[in-house]
């Protein structure tokens, strides 16, 4: 693990203080969870970009997907 030095501000620091001490952690502990939240949140939009240009690239076809149809029915209610 390495040791880093970050600038913060002081009401965010506050925050993240009171936060860290009511959840009985670390600031460290604390901003390492808040940086894999981060990344996997800039994954998944990443995904969900690529995702959105694949089917702008190569839209659904008419009746491509309604052998799916039978398979929505989820009875009478």
């Amino acid at each position: 693990m390495k040791t880093i030095q970050m600038t913060i501000d002081d009401e965010l620091l506050a925050e993240v203080d009171h936060l860290t001490a009511a959840l009985q952690t670390t600031r460290s502990a604390f901003i390492r969870s808040a940086l894999q939240l981060a990344l996997r949140h800039h994954a998944i939009l990443e995904k969900e970009q690529q995702h959105a240009r694949g089917y702008a690239q190569h839209p659904v076809a008419p009746g491509e997907f309604d052998v799916w149809d039978a398979e929505q029915a989820w009875g009478e209610q």
